[in-house]
């Protein structure tokens, strides 16, 4: 049986706030519905989360013209409160997040196994666009 290699694409970026804020701002059902979206004519109307390993988490994704949305929902393999997160997509694709502290400001890291449907630099540009627009929410709360 041939073994299908999977690729793996990672987005990052340094948000200048403490891990814990960080952290809330990721996982908080309130929050993730002010940043979770890759442009500004997308917006996630609602969102859930069962933060615990076994739960699951539901981000409504649409289209603020109507003409399209989704769910995006996942189930927790890994939580480490401050340090990790790691989930498994409806579509059986694995996401890994990790927080690492810098003092006063926090790396995030998320590395997810890339679809077939839409080119590797796409979803790359998707995902980078979202936690970009994590970095922004969060700088802009404090």
């Amino acid at each position: 049986m041939a073994t299908v290699e999977k690729t793996i694409i990672t987005v990052e970026t340094t948000v200048n706030a403490p891990v814990a804020k960080v952290w809330e701002c990721w996982t908080s059902p309130e929050h993730v519905t002010q940043w979770n979206n890759a442009s500004d004519d997308w917006h996630t109307p609602h969102a859930e989360n069962d933060l615990r390993v076994g739960g699951k988490f539901l981000s409504r994704m649409e289209a603020k013209d109507g003409s399209f949305g989704f769910d995006f929902i996942g189930l927790y393999e890994e939580v480490e409160e401050n340090k990790s997160i790691v989930y498994t997509m409806e579509d059986g694709r694995k996401v890994a997040i990790a927080f690492i502290s810098e003092g006063g400001s926090t790396e995030v890291t998320e590395s997810f196994e890339a679809e077939a449907t839409n080119s590797i630099e796409l979803q790359q540009a998707g995902w980078q666009a979202i936690l970009n627009n994590f970095k922004k929410y969060v700088e802009s709360s404090l």
